[in-house]
């Protein structure tokens, strides 16, 4: 698992290009259909961080071997199972492996909802105060 830790900020941004299915705090999980592109560019001769920078992504933000590392994984899956190994993730879930779903996983889902909620909430109430400031500024200038 990666040691980057993203942020409210970067999740966000993360989370708003299409080809990414989901993000939490310390992972990303890439559409299948970008995967295939990748893996299919990859294999014609373009870079990684080529590749991902051209689908929208900030490698300073995912961290500069995250491409590499994730092209690596998807052309060893790509070559195993072809394009359907790439669309069906299977990762953790052979034989039914992960770990269940439990009460406790969801209520610190709930609470980091929250959280963010909350964080939210504040950053624009801060930006209404910043604005009446800057409207009040303009009306003395």
């Amino acid at each position: 698992m990666s040691k980057i830790i993203f942020n409210i900020h970067q999740i966000d941004q993360l989370e708003s290009n299409p080809n990414v299915s989901s993000v939490s705090e310390r992972s990303i999980q890439y559409t299948g259909e970008f995967k295939i592109k990748a893996v299919l560019e990859n294999m014609d001769g373009k870079g990684p961080r080529q590749i991902f920078t051209e689908a929208g992504f900030d490698l300073t933000v995912i961290g500069n071997r995250k491409a590499k590392s994730a092209l690596e994984r998807w052309r060893r899956t790509y070559r195993k199972d072809g394009e359907d190994g790439l669309l069906n993730d299977k990762r953790g879930k052979a034989l039914g492996g992960g770990r269940p779903k439990t009460d406790e996983s969801m209520e610190r889902r709930l609470a980091k909802a929250e959280a963010r909620i909350k964080y939210l909430t504040a950053e624009n109430e801060l930006l209404k105060k910043l604005e009446k400031l800057e409207g009040q500024a303009k009306h003395t200038n």
